[in-house]
């Protein structure tokens, strides 16, 4: 059974289909893959509620639409069964003092919806759903839950006190992420955007040339540097291992803690199962380069290029300067 996977717009349709003709959520989840709570979740995460009548007869949720002898609410009657009794006209409900709803019992167990009933006649609020809808307001909401900004309060602290006072000196965020690339860990794009939310002490005036420039496209992760993958993938490595078997390797990993704190570097010899880990200030490039340097500048080239022939790292930004 699958897991863990989003459902598709075929398999709303196909929800929709089997719901048309009376099949239970387990049947459903078997066809699709999934587990019956998926399918209840799904359904009632995206009922459609109309507010239709039945086969020529107007909306009407009364519990009282069936014997109601009550005449001409409106006063003037413009209905085309002009004075007939109101039960029979789509506007009774909003307009008597007495009117209190009913609900269909079938709505409150599965399948929750009226997809498959066989009373085409009932004039009570229909709840329903529609493999179109569902898709939509599904994409919608994965929309909206990525939009924002992923940077915490300390975070955004340390990067206007490094960003306002240059953009105050007068200098863009070219030249700014230019001279400052393993500290800030953020695309042009970027600094641009959290400039519009008002985030920084440095307001868009301060910006002449800004309205000049177009949106550039959100990326995914920033790199400092851009090939730094070049020769340098996990397919790479596996390679390098099979021709070189006895090459020890150097793991090197982030352990963070809270979000914009400091945050450790840990170097693990894996061979000899001996850990190191570093404190640094923030989770940056520029701490790693100094980390590393400093190693190196205690172990000395010869030493530090014997312990270190082959390091491992995962794509985070912090190691994206090799």
């Amino acid at each position: 059974m699958a897991t863990n996977k989003h459902l598709t717009l075929d398999d709303r349709i196909k929800i929709f289909q089997m719901l048309e003709d009376n099949h239970s959520f387990r049947a459903i989840a078997a066809e699709l893959g999934k587990s019956p709570s998926t399918i209840s979740r799904e359904i009632r995460s995206h009922i459609v509620f109309e507010k239709k009548g039945g086969h020529g007869r107007a909306y009407n949720s009364c519990v009282r639409r069936l014997s109601c002898d009550v005449r001409l609410l409106c006063g003037e009657c413009v209905s085309r069964r002009k004075n007939a009794f109101c039960r029979f006209c789509g506007q009774c409900n909003k307009n008597c003092p007495d009117y209190r709803q009913e609900s269909c019992g079938s709505h409150q167990k599965p399948p929750y919806v009226c997809n498959g009933c066989p009373d085409k006649a009932s004039t009570l609020e229909k709840r329903r759903y529609r493999s179109v809808t569902a898709d939509t307001e599904y994409r919608a909401v994965l929309s909206e839950s990525r939009e924002g900004i992923t940077l915490c309060e300390d975070e955004l602290r340390q990067l206007d006190g490094l960003v306002s006072p240059l953009l105050k000196k007068g200098q863009s965020f070219h030249h700014i992420c230019a001279s400052n690339p393993d500290s800030i860990m953020l695309s042009q794009s970027t600094l641009y955007r959290l400039m519009d939310y008002g985030l920084f002490t440095a307001a868009n005036i301060d910006l002449p040339l800004k309205v000049r420039y177009r949106a550039r496209k959100k990326k995914k992760a920033h790199k400092v540097d851009k090939a730094c993958r070049v020769g340098r993938t996990y397919a790479d490595f596996l390679a390098f291992r099979e021709e070189n078997p006895d090459v020890p390797v150097v793991g090197m990993d982030t352990v963070e803690g809270n979000k914009g704190g400091t945050v450790l570097l840990t170097v693990h010899f894996v061979e000899s199962e001996f850990m190191l880990a570093f404190l640094r200030g923030r989770n940056d490039s520029r701490s790693v380069i100094d980390a590393i340097d400093g190693l190196c500048l205690v172990l000395g080239p010869d030493v530090f290029a014997g312990l270190f022939p082959l390091i491992l790292t995962d794509n985070g930004s912090e190691f994206s300067n090799p």
